[in-house]
């Protein structure tokens, strides 16, 4: 999983020609507060018991300088989330 400070950043990803930079957009900001977002997902994951090697968390930015999180998971990491999304789901539902 990358997280704040890995090397999460991977140059086949980048596309220049493909970025549209606006003046006067803080996109610095949105990447903080995507970064900041992502490491508490990914925290989350792991308190939640899902096996994070098959987790990737991407910080980025929008045009409009909002932050994004990108999530992607292994097939067997979506279907542990899932498991545990509906186990949740349905104790709320008990709780109700």
């Amino acid at each position: 999983m990358d997280g704040i400070g890995d090397d999460g950043f991977d140059g086949e990803d980048l596309d220049p020609d493909a970025v549209l930079w606006v003046r006067g957009v803080d996109y610095l900001a949105g990447w903080r507060a995507a970064t900041q977002a992502a490491a508490e997902l990914g925290d989350a994951l792991m308190a939640a018991g899902v096996d994070t090697a098959g987790v990737k968390l991407r910080a980025t930015a929008a045009f409009d300088g909002s932050g994004v999180v990108r999530l992607e998971l292994s097939a067997a990491a979506a279907r542990e989330v899932a498991v545990r999304a509906r186990a949740t789901t349905a104790q709320w539902r008990d709780v109700g």
